[in-house]
This record gives structure tokens, C-alpha cells and sequence, in this order.
């Protein structure tokens, strides 16, 4: 299939992209989310190497973790009220030129503090490319085919947690840690070719302002959008920061076993965001709801599970197919959000990142509290019915 404009708002130039495939576009922008989740999750195991190379304590490099984070929360809605004027194919190649630019510094990054700012700098384009590049897609696709094309973006993120996290902690355990970073920068800078090939040109939107994006935040629906994100993603994320721990101590696995369990947990994780994309097309409220239900059953299912390492891998899958909820929201806040598209968009993957930071700590609690590593299958399952609970009063709020 080639490239129509389905939605008229991209303002796209019919007879410049008429003979480039919609799936040469969706691959482009799905390289940048591979980039994106390759530097994501690669920081968390090349921390020990970083630090030791950086002269600082493993504690004290968390914070490049953490500030990593704290970039993507910012940056995302900034950049999206700020750039709102630009077109969107201009706006996804400066993103990955800065997300380049942060990460080839970031390899070069001489002390702790200078690495804290490349980091963050490195953080700041993530939300907002995710968002922008999720509204070409389902601009390029026919209505019955949105969130396909929107779970095929996210798949770039996925598979990364497949095959470029063991690349770059691989790279950086044999060339030394910022090899790790540098590789993420040749990434970001084929995406940005890749982009400049074959993304549509588009023009500025009708009307497009910092003000009407701003207008997101005044709707109701959008927050109660991301807050499902907020906290329902959670779970997922209080289980995957500790299973290495669980495995080690509880199930009794090697060392050696770890990545494997992990890479099983990536591999749910892109099942579950192809099967999301194709349910939400169908029926998305529904299909969200089921989602989180399913992920809330799984996670109460981990604790029995870790046991037994056949058991406890299957389970992970499991609960890494709950991540296909990214595609769903991401959807839904398009359906929503109305004339600020682009902002809403973004804001998804600062809810994103808040779980990210609310399921470990909370789970780090239970931990502490002395409930056990597998009391985060427990945590888990609270906040997935707790998003269950979020998304239940959208649902009502919609139908007044």
C-alpha cells in the first residue's frame, strides 16, 4: 500500500509520496523507537561499567538513570507546545538529531555532572518523538488500521529490549562503556536518514499554536487517559526493575539465565503490542479494559510462579504482553484530545515514565518492608486494577 493522506491535517504532499510504501515510512520511525529503547534500558546494565569508568558509586550513577527519566517528562510536553508550528517531518529529524547529538555526548561525557547533563539532554526528545511519530503513522493509515500502525512504531521500543539492550551491554562489557552510547548515536543518525528518505513532506497545520496544543490539558478525558497509564503501567514496571533479584534469590537461577528470562519478557512485550494494535482497531474500549485485566491476573500469578523457572518464564511473557496497553492508550488520547493532537501525544510517554518511577518504589516498599521479592506481583496487580479503575470512570465520563 502507498502513502494517502487518510487524515487531512498532516497536509501532506500527495505528489511527492505517492510511490513510498506506508511501510518504508513505519519502519523508519519505528528505528528511531529502537534507538530510543535500545539507550533506555542498555543505561540500567552498563550502570556498573559507567560508574566505575565515571569514579562514582553505583548508588550515586542511578541518578543517570533517573535523570534520563526526568528529561523525558519534561521534554515531552515543552517540546510539544513549543514546536507546535513546525512540520511534523521537520520536528521527528531535529528530535533525532538532539537525541544523537545527547547520546554521541554522552560516550564522550568526561565527569559524573557532565554525563547527568547529557543524559537528560538525551532524554528531552524522547516523549515527543514517540508521540509525533505515532501521529504520522495513524495520519498515513485508513481508520480501520490506526492503532496497527501505531503499535508498529512502538514495536521499534520492544524489539530492542530483544536485540539492541544484549547488543549495547554486549558492546559495552568488550569496548569499554561508552561504546554502548556511541552505537545508540549511529542509531538516532540512520533514523534521521531514514526519516528524511521517506517521511511524507507535510506543511504546518491550520492553525497550529502553542495555545491550542496547551487547550489538551482543559479536557478531561486526556487526563483520565494518562492517569490509566500512570499508575496501570506501574505494575509492569515493579515486577521487571526487581525479576533479576527474583530469579537469583527465589527462583535459584544462574546468573547466566537472567538474560534470557529477560529477553523472554521482551519477547511478550512485542506480542502483546502487535496483538494490542490489532484489538484496539476492532474495539478499543473493550480491548483496553481486557488488557488491563489480563495484566492484573498475571501479575497475581508471579509470586506462585517463581518457583519454578519454566513457570516463571512463562508468567513473564505474560506479563510483558500487558505492555501492548501503550498502543491502546495512545490511541484513545488521538480519539480525545481533539485539535491538540500533538501535546496529548507526547504526554503519554511522560505517563509512561511516571509509572516507570511509581512500580519500582512502590515495590522497593514491600521489598524493604520485608514482604518479599515476589510482593511486587502484588503491587503489580494493585496498580493494574487500580488503571482498570482509572480507565472504568473515563468510560462513564465519556458516555455523559
Amino acid at each position: 500500500m502507498s502513502l494517502a493522506a487518510h487524515d487531512r491535517s498532516l497536509n501532506v504532499d500527495s505528489s511527492v509520496i505517492r510511490a513510498t510504501p506506508v511501510g518504508l515510512v513505519l519502519f523508519a520511525l519505528a528505528m528511531g523507537g529502537f534507538a530510543i529503547g535500545t539507550t533506555e534500558f542498555a543505561a540500567m546494565s552498563l550502570l556498573p561499567y559507567f560508574s566505575a569508568g565515571l569514579g562514582i558509586d553505583e548508588p550515586t550513577a542511578g541518578h543517570v538513570i533517573s535523570i534520563y527519566a526526568l528529561g523525558v517528562v519534561v521534554g515531552a510536553p515543552l517540546i510539544a507546545v513549543l514546536a507546535a508550528r513546525l512540520p511534523r517531518r521537520t520536528l521527528l529529524i531535529g528530535l533525532m538529531g538532539i537525541f544523537a547529538l545527547g547520546n554521541g555526548l554522552s560516550a564522550l561525557a568526561p565527569s559524573y555532572h557532565w554525563m547527568l547533563a547529557f543524559r537528560f539532554l538525551s532524554g528531552l526528545p524522547h516523549g515527543a518523538y514517540f508521540g509525533v511519530a505515532a501521529l504520522v503513522a495513524a495520519s498515513l493509515s485508513p481508520p480501520n488500521r490506526r492503532a496497527q500502525s501505531v503499535a508498529r512504531v512502538m514495536l521499534g521500543l520492544t524489539i530492542a529490549t530483544i536485540l539492541g539492550v544484549p547488543a549495547a551491554s554486549w558492546m559495552g562489557q568488550v569496548l569499554g562503556w561508552r561504546s554502548g552510547f556511541a552505537i545508540v548515536a549511529g542509531l538516532a543518525l540512520l533514523t534521521v536518514l531514514l526519516i528524511a528518505l521517506f517521511a511524507p513532506r507535510d506543511r504546518v497545520r491550520k492553525g497550529a499554536s502553542p495555545l491550542r496544543e496547551l487547550g489538551a490539558l482543559k479536557r478531561r478525558q486526556v487526563w483520565l487517559t494518562l492517569a490509566t497509564g500512570a499508575i496501570g503501567f506501574g505494575g509492569l514496571f515493579a515486577v521487571y526493575t526487581y525479576l533479576a533479584s527474583t530469579l537469583m534469590a527465589v527462583t535459584g537461577t544462574a546468573p547466566a539465565t537472567v538474560p534470557v528470562v529477560l529477553a523472554v519478557f521482551g519477547l511478550g512485550l512485542t506480542f502483546g503490542t502487535l496483538f494490542a494494535g490489532w484489538a484496539a482497531d476492532r474495539a478499543l474500549v473493550p480491548a483496553t479494559a481486557g488488557m488491563l485485566l489480563w495484566s492484573a491476573f498475571w501479575l497475581a500469578a508471579y509470586p506462585f510462579a517463581a518457583g519454578n523457572i519454566w513457570a516463571m518464564s512463562l508468567v513473564v511473557f505474560m506479563i510483558g504482553s500487558g505492555g501492548g496497553l501503550g498502543a491502546m492508550l495512545q490511541t484513545r488520547l488521538m480519539d480525545v484530545a481533539e485539535d491538540a493532537q500533538t501535546l496529548a501525544a507526547a504526554l503519554n510517554h511522560s505517563a509512561f515514565n511516571t509509572a516507570n518511577a511509581l512500580g519500582p518504589w512502590l515495590g522497593g516498599m514491600a521489598i524493604a518492608a520485608g514482604y518479599g521479592w515476589t510482593s511486587t506481583g502484588w503491587v503489580g496487580t494493585a496498580l493494574a486494577l487500580g488503571g482498570l479503575a482509572i480507565w472504568i470512570v473515563a468510560v462513564l465520563d465519556a458516555r455523559r
